[in-house]
Parts: C-alpha cells; sequence; structure tokens
C-alpha cells in the first residue's frame, strides 16, 4: 500500500492545521481564515467563538520527546503572533474582542492528540 501522507513541510503543516480546524470546530469555534501572511508574520487559523476573534497559533510535534509543541511557543513567537495579529486587523478593518489560543498536537495523522490553551498569552 503506498504512502499517502504529505510529503513536503508545508502540505504536512497544512494537513495538521485543517485536522486542527476540524478538531476546534467541533468544540464550537466557527473558521473565518487560515495561513493569513501579514507584514508582521503568518496566522494559522482565524476563528470566532462567540463574539471572540481567536487567532489560534497551531504547533505540532511527532512526540514529546523533546517538549510539547506548546513549549515552542517562545516569548519571540508570541510577540510576532501579537504584530500578525494587529495588522491582519488594521487591513479589515477589524476592532472587536481578540484572544491568542495555542493548540498543541501530537503524533502523526490519523492519530494525532490535541491540547488546546485557550487565551494562552495576553496582547500587551
Amino acid at each position: 500500500m503506498p504512502d499517502t501522507r504529505p510529503q513536503s513541510a508545508r502540505a504536512r503543516g497544512a494537513c495538521i492545521e485543517h485536522a486542527a480546524s476540524l478538531w476546534l470546530s467541533q468544540r464550537g469555534l466557527r473558521l473565518v481564515a487560515s495561513n493569513q501572511a501579514t507584514k508582521g508574520g503568518e496566522l494559522d487559523l482565524i476563528m470566532h467563538h462567540g463574539d471572540i476573534l481567536v487567532f489560534v497559533e497551531v504547533r505540532h510535534r511527532s512526540s514529546n520527546r523533546f517538549g510539547t509543541p506548546a513549549e515552542t511557543v517562545t516569548l519571540t513567537k508570541q510577540r510576532r503572533l501579537i504584530k500578525a495579529a494587529r495588522f491582519y486587523l488594521q487591513r479589515n478593518r477589524l476592532s472587536c474582542p481578540c484572544r491568542f489560543d495555542v493548540l498543541a498536537v501530537t503524533g502523526s495523522p490519523p492519530d494525532l492528540d490535541f491540547y488546546w490553551i485557550p487565551n494562552a498569552f495576553e496582547a500587551n
């Protein structure tokens, strides 16, 4: 049987982000946009949770052997995400409550484990 898993890093990332979007949708979030490139960086998933606009950073590792995916969201990464979110809000002329979530994904498709951290960090 041929290996049907995505081979490039970009394709693997898209596959994980799609699975993450579906998982979050099953928990009440609604997808607005994905892979939004801005001057400040890239936003993985933008979703609505009620009246809150949620910027979701999806982090994946095949195992926790060298640390969890959530641990890779450093202060530097948080600053980049905040900057990207500000550009997104400005570009789309949005003024609404927002939050930053992290969705840590471990495993390999189709056996993925999700660990959701709502309001993982604050924009200062």
